[in-house]
């Protein structure tokens, strides 16, 4: 997602996330020794001048918030092995990115590993292809161009593509508990993009009419990895319930930056802030 994103800046506006945890909530903070972060963009990147080791094409960042989450709960081991890009099957397979290839994310997993998040799926379901489609068509301001476009024979296909992805994800959990049997595995849904109406076109290009269904598969999207991750034996957070934190918002307000960022992230994902509230909401979740 972030290559097509990075190389699209003049078209862009995003599906993504929503802070309301499902599962039921520990009692007391926990303590953990050996962490392991999984996922895509929005895991990886935060401040992109600040750079983790690891290929260059994963834009992974010392300040993202599994560095955060660990600090904060003074976790001795942290292995990152998130990558922007990534789907759903490099967790079990390389993933080639500019500047080398990724292992295999589960790779990372350990029977030792005690606390496990994992951020995946917007990729899976096209998240820099809608970028990019709702950007184009977006000239139609005041329609809804990119719903229509989505929509096919009655049916909303990003919708239909949330809902076949769920049984992926449930495996995705099931194999990571597998690998780490001892672990606390977290999923983390994706932070909002965009408002629940209006939107702000031409910062987001993203048509008036498209911003409520965007905004709506975005919660779709984390719905579904919420109740994956308790029909799985994991906890989860969901940022569902955060508003005025959007791209749309002013620079020092949001956690996601527009197509054109006023911070050192990329463009259409969480910024520093934004990542370390992420890290605050599952501190938070896991009773720390």
């Amino acid at each position: 997602m972030l290559r097509r994103v990075l190389a699209s800046t003049s078209v862009a506006a995003a599906a993504l996330a929503s802070v309301a945890a499902t599962a039921p909530a520990q009692a007391g903070a926990a303590t953990f020794h050996k962490y392991v972060a999984l996922g895509d963009s929005y895991t990886a990147v935060g401040d992109l001048l600040k750079p983790a080791d690891g290929p260059l094409g994963c834009f992974r960042s010392t300040v993202n918030f599994p560095h955060d989450l660990a600090a904060s709960l003074h976790i001795a081991e942290l292995v990152d092995a998130s990558c922007g890009g990534a789907v759903t099957a490099d967790m079990t397979g390389p993933q080639s990115v500019i500047g080398g290839t990724n292992p295999a994310q589960f790779d990372a997993l350990t029977p030792d590993t005690d606390l496990v998040t994992v951020g995946i799926g917007g990729n899976d379901i096209g998240f820099g292809d809608i970028v990019t489609t709702c950007g184009e068509l977006s000239l139609d301001v005041f329609g809804d161009p990119c719903r229509q476009h989505f929509t096919v024979g009655g049916t909303d296909q990003l919708a239909a593509r949330i809902d076949t992805l769920a049984p992926t994800i449930a495996a995705v959990i099931q194999r990571i508990h597998a690998r780490s049997p001892h672990a606390t595995v977290v999923v983390v849904g994706y932070l909002p993009v965009l408002p629940a109406a209006i939107g702000c076109w031409p910062s987001m290009p993203v048509a008036i009419g498209d911003v409520p269904w965007l905004h709506g598969i975005e919660q779709k999207l984390n719905d579904m990895l919420s109740q994956e991750a308790a029909a799985n034996g994991a906890l989860s957070v969901n940022p569902n319930g955060v508003t005025g934190r959007d791209a749309c918002q002013l620079p020092w307000t949001r956690w996601v930056e527009p197509v054109l960022p006023a911070q050192p992230a990329a463009p259409v994902h969480p910024n520093p802030a934004g990542q370390s509230a992420v890290a605050a909401m599952i501190a938070s979740r896991l009773g720390g």
